[in-house]
């Protein structure tokens, strides 16, 4: 009897690039929705919770349709990349990133805007780019949303069948 590691290596490989993904779009992300007073602050949390807040057969259906060929979304990746985004490898981390992102991103929020303000009063002062105070300073100071950020993800792959 033979067993089929195909399944587990495609779910451990989506979950490895998601999180990479989304790691890389949601900290910046995250980090000016915790340190901004723009007016276009509440818009953009909003379309950061909308997988949250459409169900799981709508949303299904809104990214099968923005990823088709009869898209704009889609017509564009397969005109210059030559890219069908719609049942491959490619659309699954792309709706994957889409469907994960507020949970990656509301709990680093949460983390930064925990940090306390003096701190990155301080580091400012001293001469600190905003790049460096988010690595030396706020990084460190959010590990707890850092943890919960990993056992999200850690669930997420157990859900994708592992």
């Amino acid at each position: 009897m033979s067993i089929d590691f195909a399944p587990f290596i495609l779910s451990f490989k989506l979950a490895g690039i998601t999180t990479l993904i989304l790691f890389i779009v949601s900290l910046p992300l995250a980090w000016w929705l915790s340190q901004t007073h723009s007016k276009s602050k509440p818009f953009v949390e909003a379309i950061t919770a909308l997988p949250i807040v459409l169900p799981p057969s709508v949303l299904g259906f809104y990214i099968l349709w923005a990823l088709s060929h009869n898209s704009p979304i889609g017509q564009f990746f397969d005109e210059l990349f030559g890219i069908k985004l719609v049942f491959n490898f490619t659309g699954l981390v792309v709706a994957s990133c889409f469907y994960s992102l507020p949970f990656m991103v509301q709990p680093l929020q949460g983390g930064f805007e925990s940090v306390n303000k003096t701190m990155l009063e301080a580091s400012y002062i001293s001469g600190k780019s905003k790049f460096e105070t988010l690595f030396r300073v706020a990084l460190p100071n959010i590990k707890p949303a850092l943890l919960s950020v990993y056992i999200f993800n850690k669930r997420y792959v157990k859900k994708v069948g592992l």
